[in-house]
């Protein structure tokens, strides 16, 4: 009998090692931001060939190539002179150097220094994969620095991966001189997402400043000395007089940048993509890799990058991380994600790959307060804004709530057509409707809408969607929608599958948890910030979404949203206190996830309100970009790992696979899982196993979502909070985001 092969795991994570790197350092004082001390060190590099500069915790690090002399600290106070004449606000700060005199740099330095070698250089070539009505789809190279711990020790590593973009291949000049509304530049370009040319980098028009003939001269001169890059300048020297130009904002940077149009070209959204002729959904089908062509990339880029770092003195690993080298580094779960025991009603265990069989077999694991009477019925109402028959749906519904212990009846059902009204008309109509269905207390409003509404929420109007789940969810109904093209096309059975217990949990039930609890904490909870931008206007308006509270099985508890909307991206004080009561967590262990990472004084904030009520506090940070992803290698080719694939970068940090789709879907893309080090500490490997077993009790769906419940929904939930559809009451124990 032939002996089963042992799976091959690969990452696109590159060790990276150079043994003597031409190396020197410096700070400047008074001390500069990030912010700055990135903008210092693109502008540094600008000034002297075959040197790269990169900042890092206050210091400057140089990198030159080997046996090339250094620039002199006069040359360099001559270069900050020059780029203090350039832009202009650095015009009026003072700095002096302070040199570094025996340059000593730790393994992310130097991966960082790696990295800004292959931004300076630029050597990757995009590849084109689909080009129709003047927009590209293409496949291009993405890198960033990275650090592993090998026995305790940490080294310099470099992620390469593979990723497609959607380009116009024109500039927002040509969009602009062509487009019908180019007599409203305001409501054509304010709001618009644009890209930068030259650097690639994303950004959001937020004002117009007028044409380039309006400009003084000398205000010209200065823009175009200022502009950072070649097709900047040129793109100011030759812009006609008649053209706008425009301000920018470049992510989290609430700095605006002022760009003639030919620097720059408009982002290709779904809402857009019809601007230019074309179905998003044509462009996205080219977005997606197959494995077999992300390998031949990945090996291509791999030898370019070799080749560029090689000039520094860099060496790139032969082979990327894998656990053929490195069998310490892998992680799978001891028992395989589908064959997780949960806990029905009745006590009745079934696994994770049966769930429709333990609800049947147990029911809910536990019914709400308002359904202990087993005799008491569910209430349901339905809404139909589509031509379809739905009463054979309805019975359906019955029976499988029937199924699971429920009884229910249908106390009323309304059908509108919009054929004999306009848009505005027919949406006060649908308000009467929900108006008329909430007088009869319905515990759940089944709504059935047409296909066409599902991309309408962006329009002027919103969907209709968002306006029923809005009246309903003020008025703590819930509410279900099914879609025209869904009911036609997907059999019955199928879509009760996903539906039945995400109704259940909406209405309050749990229908179920995870069989053994969790010993790393007593409770886990999931906090998030998410952000919106104002409209026609800079900045950015946030919400503190929300709180969820589950317990050691992973029982939900109950969520708490924040009535308070809040400037920044911190998470203040005040909030922390409302949203950690001490009653639930006093003296108690808690795993709390940060979508993103820890901002400000957050971390300090934590720690003192654990302090305060005698908890311990296990931070945990959960990315969800900039991740390097994970495969398995079968018979020499790339295959996507089954859920559960962990790589170990540290002690404090992993890269974690929850999620499988189809090859023709895509990869999965993994989380990254940092414990951070000012929290209660826990082991990297026990918030793995927490975090992947949390993403077992999505009870909205058979399939398990990439974020573990406490954090799953909160983006949407930000979304809807920031449109003003929330509950009346800030706090309760239904999971109404399902």
């Amino acid at each position: 009998m032939t002996a089963a092969v042992p799976p091959k795991f690969l990452s696109e994570i590159f060790p990276l090692t150079i043994p003597q790197p031409n190396l020197m350092g410096f700070r400047l004082s008074p001390e500069v931001d990030q912010e700055v001390g990135n903008r210092l060190s693109f502008h540094f590099s600008r000034q002297f060939p075959d040197i790269v500069v990169s900042w890092h915790d206050k210091s400057f690090w140089v990198l030159g190539k080997p046996n090339q002399q250094m620039p002199t600290q006069a040359a360099w106070k001559e270069a900050l002179k020059n780029i203090q004449e350039e832009v202009e606000d650095f015009r009026n700060c003072y700095w002096s150097f302070q040199w570094v005199r025996q340059p000593s740099v730790t393994p992310y330095i130097l991966a960082q220094l790696a990295v800004q070698v292959l931004r300076t250089d630029r050597p990757f070539s995009p590849v084109s994969v689909l080009s129709v009505n003047g927009i590209e789809v293409r496949r291009e190279v993405d890198f960033w620095p990275e650090t592993i711990e090998l026995q305790e020790k940490f080294h310099s590593a470099l992620t390469l991966t593979v990723q497609s973009r959607i380009l116009f291949k024109g500039d927002l000049a040509e969009f602009y001189q062509n487009h019908p509304y180019r007599h409203e530049p305001g409501k054509l370009l304010i709001g618009l997402k644009v890209q930068d040319i030259e650097k690639g980098s994303f950004a959001t028009i937020t004002q117009l400043l007028g044409t380039i003939g309006e400009l003084e001269e000398e205000d010209l001169e200065r823009l175009i000395k200022n502009a950072t890059g070649s097709v900047s300048k040129a793109a100011l020297t030759n812009a006609p007089d008649d053209q706008p130009l425009v301000a920018v904002q470049f992510g989290k940077n609430k700095k605006p940048f002022h760009y003639a149009m030919a620097a720059l070209r408009p982002a290709i959204t779904p809402e857009t993509a019809s601007d230019f002729g074309v179905e998003y959904g044509q462009l996205l089908k080219a977005t997606k890799i197959r494995n077999s062509e992300r390998q031949e990339l990945l090996f291509d880029y791999k030898k370019v990058a070799e080749k560029t770092l090689g000039s520094y003195g860099f060496k790139l690993a032969d082979k990327c991380l894998n656990n053929v080298q490195y069998p310490d580094l892998f992680w799978q779960p001891p028992v395989p994600l589908p064959e997780t025991l949960l806990l029905f009603g009745k006590k009745v265990e079934g696994v994770q790959s049966k769930i429709l069989t333990g609800l049947k077999k147990g029911g809910v694991y536990r019914r709400h307060k308002d359904y202990q009477d087993s005799s008491r019925f569910v209430k349901i109402a339905a809404l139909k804004l589509c031509g379809l028959k739905v009463d054979s749906f309805l019975n359906e519904v019955q029976k499988r709530l029937k199924e699971y212990g429920f009884e229910s009846q249908v106390i009323d059902k309304k059908a509108l057509s919009s054929n004999s009204v306009n848009g505005a008309e027919f949406r006060v109509e649908v308000e009467k409707a929900v108006n008329d269905l909430v007088t009869i207390t319905p515990d759940i409003v089944l709504t059935f809408l047409p296909e066409e509404d599902r991309n309408t929420d962006r329009s002027d109007e919103g969907s209709f969607y968002h306006q029923i789940y809005s009246l309903l969810l003020n008025r703590r109904i819930a509410s279900q929608v099914i879609y025209e093209d869904t009911l036609k096309d997907i059999e019955s059975k199928y879509i009760l599958n996903q539906v039945i217990p995400g109704i259940l949990a909406k209405l309050g039930n749990i229908p179920f948890i995870l069989a053994e609890p969790l010993e790393i904490a007593h409770y886990f909870i999931g906090l998030d910030i998410s952000r919106a931008s104002k409209e026609k206007s800079p900045g950015t308006l946030n919400a503190c979404a929300s709180i969820r509270l589950y317990g050691q099985q992973g029982e939900f508890h109950r969520y708490r949203l924040e009535g308070d909307l809040i400037e920044g991206e911190e998470i203040p004080q005040r909030l922390l206190e409302r949203l950690l009561p001490s009653a639930d967590l006093g003296g108690k262990t808690v795993l709390i996830y940060r979508d993103g990472r820890f901002c400000g004084q957050e971390v300090d904030n934590f720690l003192a309100r654990a302090k305060a009520i005698n908890a311990k506090f296990i931070l945990v940070e959960c990315r969800k970009s900039h991740i390097p992803r994970l495969y398995n290698l079968n018979q020499k080719v790339l295959a996507a790992p089954a859920p559960g694939l962990a790589l170990r970068l540290s002690s404090r940090e992993a890269v974690l696979v929850t999620t499988q789709v189809s090859e023709n879907v895509g990869l999965a893309r993994p989380l990254r899982l940092t414990v951070h080090e000012q929290g209660h500490p826990a082991s990297i490997e026990d918030v793995v196993d927490a975090t992947l077993k949390l993403t077992l009790l999505h009870h909205g769906a058979l399939k398990t979502p990439r974020l573990p419940m406490p954090l799953y929904g909160s983006d949407r939930m930000a979304y809807l909070r920031l449109n003003g559809i929330y509950p009346s009451i800030l706090e309760g124990d239904r999971q109404f985001w399902l």
